[in-house]
């Protein structure tokens, strides 16, 4: 297998960070890598250039980690509210994305791409949930996202008591039923004896 040693210009999960200079498959730098902009190529004739652009890198990287240090400070406090359609037992009509908190993020004033918002599936049930926004490759802050069915909680939690007492009564009327046609096929049984 062919590999090629390339500088990378952005953080990529499960490659490396910026500035790091990695050995990756030859078709995936040229066909994704390279084109994207994502990394530049480390060959003998430019390594002294790739040095001097990872330093660059390296001091860029920091300054942009104190910066997401302050955010993650400044954006401490933040709580989401979500307010959906809910069927009985809270399971929502649609669901809340990662593109749902980004947006909300930004209409609290914080400019956050949808690809920081950590959402491995998206929520699809009513409830308190805590989401990471990743603000850096190493900084990570946890969000409260609070999502709740439109009229309240109270609206999703009633309807599941009301379930219940349905449910109890189909089982009650059930058992009526099966004890009723217990005795109707005891009666006869009982008269045939009788006779």
């Amino acid at each position: 297998m062919a590999s090629t040693t390339i500088l990378l210009r952005e953080d990529i999960d499960e490659l490396g960070g910026r500035g790091e200079i990695v050995k990756v498959r030859a078709g995936y730098a040229r066909n994704y890598l390279l084109p994207k902009g994502l990394a530049s190529l480390a060959t003998k004739g430019n390594v002294k250039q790739i040095e001097h652009e990872r330093s660059a890198l390296l001091k860029k990287a920091a300054v942009e980690k104190a910066t997401a240090e302050a955010q993650k400070e400044q954006m401490g406090v933040i709580e989401l509210n979500f307010e959906r359609q809910a069927g009985e037992q809270g399971t929502l009509f649609g669901s809340v994305t990662s593109m749902d908190i980004a947006e909300a993020l930004r209409e609290k004033g914080y400019e956050v791409d949808r690809r920081k918002v950590v959402l491995r599936q998206p929520i699809k049930e009513t409830g308190d949930y805590t989401v990471k926004v990743r603000l850096h490759r190493e900084v990570l802050l946890d969000v409260p996202v609070h999502v709740t069915a439109v009229g309240g909680e109270e609206a999703a939690e009633e309807p599941k008591a009301e379930k219940k007492t349905r449910r109890s009564a189909k089982k009650k009327d059930a058992d009526e039923a099966e004890s009723a046609e217990a005795n109707a096929t005891a009666a006869p049984a009982e008269e045939a004896a009788a006779e």
